[in-house]
């Protein structure tokens, strides 16, 4: 079962009337004379702004919370549905070893729990801790494919997917960390929350190595928050790949996983809203992964995200803008569209526009108002309880670091925009490097 997306010169054809639109949007602004250059972005600020707010501040309010497992109770042993645990590894020598002994140990009827590897063309020493590692834990299911087999991760998953026959599987990287009941009570709260996915919030396992991981994981709270914000609103929740619960089912009906991605999540997320599969948030407990450690490999993961995060509304415009989602859904994709995508693009344009003709920008009073609110809700979500690493102190000089990090996005996004309009695009799993080490992880 392959899901396909669309053509690629469809995507560069709709990444060039995106660069187009977005450089009319820095450069009309400068055409006005006087204040009232000003006066659309003022509109649009108020708009995209309010908004963003109003997503965050709802969270505070219990009446708008979505439940937490807390609220079900857990259910019984003999009740509890088959499962299937995938992870696709492409040279993960350092971890895969540590993964497989963890998920050993998880708190599951072990008649109900298979577990999958799908080795994906390693050139390292992973096969050969596979084979080793299957004399011990014979639930584990070895699958080996070509390094040369195409699809990306999407391709390795759909290799797997056709002999799962668990209920729900669950889609981890091959550093993820868990604890050891996350099954269980992720399992009540999909069921009971009447969801076809789950996404556990993740959090960072290595944050004290660095400023750039400390950065990261305050990103990753941050993003948490928006997403249970955008939940509690009748928003659109994106799954986020490592630490997705899926329920088989609906994955079937979405026809597979799209081998024309280089985000399978981000890709997915789409095709389950269009198909009226709802997705929930998970705050606690977290999976746990490692952050990049230097800005050239961040600079390569944050590409790989911006390319399939536009990706997917050039692929499924047309059915974003039907009457298969709701004017809500419709709001709400079409605010973030435009903070994620849009607003850097026309940050960049409007940046060179002043400086060619010697007038003032006109978006930066957007992008401080969103910055920000950005340090506002990276506050708040940091302080928040976490059953995982510690987040961040939310100190003053934490925030102010969370904030400048954020501004990578303003050059990541216009770059990876105009390389998908003139480059010809190769599907290449481009790789997080994993290097393992000590963890959080409940024992």
């Amino acid at each position: 079962m392959v899901a396909t997306g669309t053509s690629t010169y469809r995507r560069r054809s709709n990444a060039a009337l995106f660069l187009v639109f977005c450089s009319w949007g820095g450069i009309a602004p400068h055409w006005i004379e006087g204040p009232r250059r000003f006066i659309p972005v003022i509109l649009l600020t108020l708009f995209l702004c309010g908004y963003s707010l109003y997503i965050v501040l709802l969270r505070l309010w219990p009446k708008y919370r979505q439940p937490t497992i807390s609220n079900y109770d857990t259910i019984s042993e003999e009740f509890l549905p088959s499962v299937d645990l995938i992870i696709a590894a492409r040279d993960e020598e350092t971890v895969i070893s540590q993964l497989i002994e963890r998920l050993n140990n998880l708190q599951y009827p072990s008649d109900r729990l298979k577990l999958w590897v799908v080795n994906d063309g390693s050139e390292d020493h992973t096969p050969y801790l596979l084979y080793s590692l299957q004399k011990d834990f014979p639930k584990l299911q070895i699958i080996h494919r070509a390094r040369t087999s195409g699809g990306g991760k999407s391709g390795a998953l759909n290799t797997v997917f056709d002999r799962l026959r668990g209920e729900w599987f669950m889609v981890l990287d091959a550093d993820a960390q868990l604890h050891f009941d996350v099954l269980k009570r992720l399992i009540t709260f999909a069921i009971n929350g009447d969801w076809s996915a789950v996404q556990l919030r993740k959090a960072v396992s290595n944050v004290t190595v660095n400023f750039l991981t400390r950065a990261q994981a305050m990103e990753m709270a941050l993003d948490a928050t928006i997403q249970e914000g955008r939940l509690n609103i009748g928003g659109v929740v994106e799954l986020r790949g490592n630490g997705q619960l899926l329920k088989r089912k609906a994955v079937e009906i979405c026809g597979g996983f799209n081998e024309a991605t280089v985000t399978d999540d981000l890709d997915l997320t789409f095709r389950f809203l269009l198909a009226n599969e709802p997705i929930g948030v998970l705050w606690d407990p977290p999976v746990q992964e490692e952050a990049v450690l230097t800005i050239s490999a961040l600079w390569r993961q944050r590409q790989r995200w911006a390319e399939g995060g536009l990706q997917r509304f050039f692929d499924y415009g047309e059915g974003l803008m039907s009457s298969r989602l709701s004017l809500l859904q419709k709001c709400d994709l079409t605010s973030f569209f435009l903070i994620q995508y849009a607003l850097p693009v026309f940050a960049l344009v409007d940046l060179i526009t002043a400086l060619l003709t010697y007038t003032l920008p006109v978006y930066w009073p957007l992008l401080i108002v969103v910055l920000g609110l950005s340090g506002v809700t990276i506050n708040y979500s940091c302080h928040q309880s976490s059953e995982g690493p510690p987040l961040p102190n939310p100190s003053l000089m934490n925030i102010s670091l969370g904030v400048i990090y954020l501004v990578h996005w303003f050059l990541v996004i216009p770059w990876v925009a105009l390389r998908m309009a003139f480059w010809p695009k190769q599907f290449v799993w481009d790789k997080t490097l994993h290097y393992g080490g000590d963890s959080f992880a409940s024992e």
